[in-house]
């Protein structure tokens, strides 16, 4: 009975803090869109965005760099392979899925990106079929992401044009890559955490992860120098950064005691989150029937999918 107990306070806490990290992850959708306007970063200058969001990882690993400092978590006591699978995840989860992130979303509406932003949890649960023995495909899965995809599709329906479906590379394509790799980040994330501290390799892979992420954005020809750091777009660039460095460590932390697929369920929260924040605070978003319908799809589907 004391096992039960301990395992149902267990779930109850760790999905306390699935929903307030989604939550925190909903809201850099609106807030990004005015800290690009605010700094005058166009969004067809790829280059200071890329330098831009650099910025924001390096503060934010470094915020948690002192956290460790301050709560003498063992920073430096790593071996060479856990170094190694480090690096790897600050290449997949902070280089490259916030290069083809932050592209994607300076390239298309801030509601439409919140949604296929999410486009993560069905690779996850596609990769956990071939990764994990107890986690495999069925009848209701593939109900699931096909509900899922029905909501992804739905919201690129553009009725303005001739065409079907409002489609770029830059924009929507982008931000499917940028999914892809958080979901392979997630998958590295797990390993590591089964041998080090999530604050430990979550602040690591945040600085080595920002400092490549800011040299791409340097030989782009982007430049720090050039960014107009008003009061709000400063204030702005520190909320975004304790945003991802409490996520990511918390999201990290309960990682390790959740299946993965249990996990993901809560991912609809964030589409939410950014689709109303987005169309309250950003001029000419405007939330649409058509998205609605597609938030719903695409949380029913991963209902159905995480109730397997």
């Amino acid at each position: 009975m004391l096992k039960a107990k301990t395992t149902a306070n267990r779930i109850l806490f760790t999905t306390l803090i699935a929903v307030l990290c989604n939550i925190l992850w909903g809201t850099p959708y609106p807030v990004l869109k005015i800290v690009y306007h605010e700094m005058g970063i166009a969004s067809n200058n790829l280059a200071d965005n890329i330098t831009f969001i650099s910025l924001r990882f390096i503060l934010a690993g470094l915020l948690l760099f002192i956290f460790g400092l301050a709560t003498h978590a063992p920073l430096f006591k790593m071996n060479k392979k856990q170094l190694l699978l480090i690096g790897i995840l600050g290449l997949f989860n902070t280089t490259l899925q916030y290069f083809f992130f932050n592209i994607g979303l300076n390239n298309t509406s801030g509601i439409k990106a919140s949604i296929l932003g999410q486009i993560a949890i069905f690779f996850s649960i596609l990769l956990a079929h071939f990764v994990y023995k107890d986690d495999k495909l069925n009848s209701k899965k593939l109900l699931g992401l096909i509900l899922g995809f029905s909501g992804l599709i739905l919201v690129n329906l553009d009725k303005g044009n001739a065409e079907l479906f409002s489609f770029s590379m830059l924009g929507e394509g982008f931000m499917i890559i940028s999914g892809l790799t958080s979901a392979l980040s997630m998958f590295i994330a797990k390993k590591i955490g089964q041998e080090l501290p999530a604050l430990v390799f979550t602040c690591w892979q945040m600085l080595i992860g920002s400092v490549l992420l800011f040299f791409v954005g340097v030989g782009m020809g982007g430049n720090p120098a050039v960014l107009h750091f008003t009061p709000l777009s400063t204030g702005l660039l520190f909320y975004l950064a304790l945003v991802s460095s409490i996520a990511f460590y918390l999201w990290y932390s309960i990682l390790k005691y959740r299946k993965i697929s249990e996990l993901s369920m809560f991912k609809f929260i964030i589409p939410m989150t950014g689709s109303l924040l987005t169309g309250l605070f950003i001029p000419g978003e405007v939330l649409l029937p058509v998205h609605f319908v597609a938030l719903v799809l695409v949380s029913i589907g991963i209902v159905v999918v995480n109730k397997t």
